[in-house]
């Protein structure tokens, strides 16, 4: 196997009444995937629930308790955020991150916007444009060119100067990433150069096979890649559900059990009007969650494992099946403690991909 790098994903969720607690949970979840060797920590950004729906917000804070580890958002809806103000504040966190946030993104309307109306929004819905278009403004405001021509300036206390957005994060425009789950959208993240997310669900729009749908996106992706992007390492984060409980006691490991049963139907066949594909959360012994990786026919095409964590667990529990992982099931896909160095796409030597001719980014 692979893997040289290894990320979980929280979803940082906490009781109704007891907001302070489970973020500050999350907070320390973060210190505890560094301090274990995880090359990356991840938080899910999620509107009306009970988890985080500021991830710029959570990372900032991330940013102040860790040194060394990527600090991801997966992903921010871009149908809640203006292009600009998500800038600013990506922008802010990375500086003070020092160039570690890693930034999730996807497409389309606010899920919510029903809900919400002019709550969020300015105008009505089907004149706004929530298209793949509002991640290229995004991108484009990190980018830090100046606004405007040279005749114009900001007047401020602090000084006469150009316009921009600040600050201005050098390399964060070379570290977003795209949520993808369906063949448009792996060819979209490809064209334009994002890298790429895929997880434990995805589209079945030519087969009802979990693993041949996510193969045919990653092919697509590393096509468009290679032909849009020759020059740069793209990174592709793989995510799967993985809860090992070889330090777990009895109890414990009957909960992981009872939540992997009640998973389990929504993987016999396509959910939904948009055929929607699971893959089965791996719960057991480190062996036997190897074994079933180890069939996993993608896991061999990457060399990104993000450990998806299951909502509603106890801190305790989350910090024992981080601690399993590193110690039981890492170590056999190939990972190493420190083996991988900072994901840096300036400094990186691409080497071919013997797997699909995708350029891979050798670090060491």
């Amino acid at each position: 196997m692979p893997i040289r790098r290894i990320a979980f994903l929280t979803p940082g969720n906490y009781a109704d009444e007891q907001p302070l607690r489970g973020l500050e949970e999350g907070l320390a979840l973060f210190s505890t995937g560094e301090q274990l060797g995880f090359e990356g920590a991840w938080v899910r950004q999620r509107h009306l629930e009970r988890g985080v729906s500021s991830a710029p917000t959570f990372l900032a804070a991330a940013s102040q308790r860790t040194r060394r580890i990527e600090l991801g958002a997966a992903v921010i809806q871009m149908g809640y955020e203006n292009p600009f103000r998500l800038a600013e504040d990506l922008s802010t966190v990375d500086v003070l991150s020092r160039g570690r946030l890693q930034v999730g993104l996807s497409a389309g309307a606010p899920g919510h916007g029903h809900l919400l109306g002019d709550r969020l929004l300015d105008a009505d819905p089907a004149l706004i444009d929530f298209s793949h278009a509002r991640l290229v403004r995004l991108r484009r405001n990190l980018a830090g060119e100046a606004l405007g021509g040279e005749q114009d300036f900001v007047e401020s206390p602090a000084g006469r100067q150009r316009p921009r957005l600040q600050p201005h994060a050098p390399g964060l425009v070379d570290r977003l990433w795209y949520g993808g789950g369906s063949l448009a959208s792996a060819s979209w993240a490809g064209q334009h150069g994002f890298h790429l997310l895929i997880g434990n669900l995805n589209r079945g729009e030519q087969t009802d096979d979990f693993f041949a749908a996510q193969l045919s996106q990653l092919q697509i992706y590393r096509q468009q890649w290679a032909r849009h992007s020759p020059d740069r390492c793209a990174r592709i984060g793989l995510g799967r559900v993985i809860v090992p409980w070889d330090s777990a006691d009895r109890a414990t490991r009957r909960r992981y059990q009872d939540y992997a049963a009640s998973r389990f139907e929504r993987t016999l066949a396509p959910q939904g009007e948009r055929r929607t594909l699971f893959s089965r959360d791996l719960v057991g012994s480190s062996d036997q969650i190897l074994e079933q990786l180890r069939r996993d026919p993608v896991l061999p095409l990457v060399d990104e494992l993000r450990l998806e964590l299951p909502y509603d667990l106890a801190h305790g529990d989350y910090v024992q099946i981080l601690t399993d992982f590193v110690r039981q099931v890492a170590p056999e896909l190939g990972w190493r403690p420190g083996a991988a160095a900072p994901a840096d796409p300036v400094a990186a030597i691409q080497t071919p991909d013997e797997a699909g001719g995708l350029p891979i980014c050798d670090r060491a």
